[in-house]
């Protein structure tokens, strides 16, 4: 690695000290000037997905990468070798510091405790920002970022890829153009095999091991509770599992699978919400402090609108050991190959089960044979960020859009760590009136010097 590309952490702390996000070290960073030619682009989080979303901007034949950031010297490394003009960095708040002027977009692909932090400290600087799902870890940091955003005026986009596609497209019009009449409930479930790394049912390690001389432990814990280093328990690992770090399984996917649902009916901020969890996880004390359960039902009601059969619209989520209905399974091939991962809307005048990465399906399907899939364009979810930051495209998952509906799915984390407990939600003022003690879920505390300006 070249060591005058990637700044060591004893060099950068000695040079500007800790400093909390939004001090004047941020404030006094100039916005970058759009690229009349290509869009200068800097990748935050290159290991995994991360590694996976840079592919993708390379791609577009109009980006330039010029600066990559991970805590792993190890991700950094292999990033580089992909693009070797890129400056590296280990530490966020020095590429801005050192980056501010030659940038105009990131993308965040961290964990998800550090989401909103990197991601504020971006769009306060003018930066387009693309963020991985979910948009942060917590409820109030998503209204919080989601109105900054709106504010200063910056393209974004939540890496809802498969919101991009034809099939979920295809969805989208069908549910507008009211193919199924009006819809009477959604079922939406994520049952994925082959995941047990994600749903974690073992203590969290009494003791720490070395850490890895390639990783800066402290910064990837950044905004978290500092606990010691686990080798492929937190990095490289299963931190989705922890409630310090990740979301859970309906934190993580459920933005996919809510996405066309969301978008076709108009969906607004719901007004309860309710959990039913895996047994074993709730009657454990110090499992529920912890991680998430393996397992969740999570039921909420939304607001009717003209494309719905009543004024409140009943939506459930089930994963792990939770399926849907069979009476809702048996209507697709009599209930065999139902997808692992679906949602399905019951209508009126039919249903409409929309696979994730798959292709839309109306039912019965002998009554819905003819009715033509509309023509539609391939698209690169990633590309549609890039042209909607050149001025090209109105971007798929832009923050405004994806901002309250990541709040719903959150607000089904919250209801997971207060199980059997239907909590009443007033969005407006962000309380829950019939339970004031499910508020504190709403919001961590961050560790000090990981502070974000104006989030209070």
């Amino acid at each position: 690695m070249n060591d005058k590309n990637l700044t060591s952490r004893r060099n950068f702390l000695r040079t500007v000290g800790t400093v909390a996000v939004g001090a004047p070290l941020f404030l006094e960073m100039a916005f970058a000037e759009t690229s009349a030619r290509k869009l200068r682009h800097a990748c935050i989080g290159v290991g995994g997905m991360g590694y996976h979303d840079l592919q993708n901007f390379i791609s577009h034949p109009d980006v330039e990468i010029v600066a990559l950031c991970d805590v792993d010297e190890n991700n950094l490394k292999k990033a580089g070798e992909a693009v070797p003009g890129a400056r590296l960095y280990q530490d966020w708040r020095e590429m801005f510091k050192k980056e501010g002027k030659n940038i105009d977009s990131v993308n965040v692909t961290v964990p998800d405790h550090n989401h909103f932090i990197i991601a504020m400290v971006a769009i306060d600087l003018g930066k387009h920002v693309y963020c991985q799902k979910p948009m942060c870890h917590d409820v109030a940091e998503v209204r919080f970022l989601t109105e900054a955003a709106v504010k200063k005026g910056v393209v974004t986009q939540l890496g809802t890829q498969i919101a991009s596609t034809v099939g979920d497209r295809t969805a989208v019009k069908w549910i507008k153009e009211g193919i199924i009449g009006k819809v009477k409930h959604a079922y939406l479930c994520s049952n994925r095999s082959g995941i047990a790394g994600y749903r974690l049912a073992g203590p969290r390690p009494e003791n720490g091991v070395e850490v890895p001389a390639t990783l800066d432990w402290d910064k990837w814990l950044g905004t978290a509770p500092e606990r010691p280093f686990a080798a492929n328990i937190y990095h490289p690992g299963i931190w989705r599992a922890w409630q310090d770090f990740g979301t859970g399984w309906s934190g993580d996917i459920g933005c996919h699978i809510f996405d066309a649902i969301w978008k076709g009916l108009d969906l607004k901020a719901p007004t309860s919400v309710v959990a039913e969890v895996q047994s074993s996880w709730q009657d454990s004390k110090e499992r529920r402090g912890d991680t998430w359960p393996q397992g969740n039902h999570i039921s909420w009601e939304f607001p009717g609108n003209s494309k719905t059969e009543s004024d409140v619209l009943p939506l459930e989520w089930f994963d792990g050991e939770f399926y849907p209905p069979e009476e809702v399974r048996s209507l697709f091939n009599n209930g065999q190959n139902y997808p692992e991962e679906a949602a399905m809307l019951i209508g009126t005048e039919g249903a409409l089960l929309i696979p994730h990465i798959g292709t839309p399906v109306l039912l019965p399907v002998e009554k819905f044979k003819d009715h033509p899939y509309p023509k539609m364009e391939e698209r690169n979810h990633y590309h549609h960020f890039v042209d909607g930051c050149l001025g090209k495209a109105k971007n798929e998952s832009h923050f405004a859009q994806t901002g309250p509906m990541t709040e719903a799915i959150l607000l089904g984390t919250v209801a997971i760590r207060v199980p059997g407990t239907k909590l009443e939600w007033d969005s407006k003022n962000m309380k829950f009136p019939n339970n004031p003690e499910a508020e504190q879920y709403l919001k961590r505390k961050y560790r000090k010097g990981w502070e974000v300006k104006g989030f209070g």
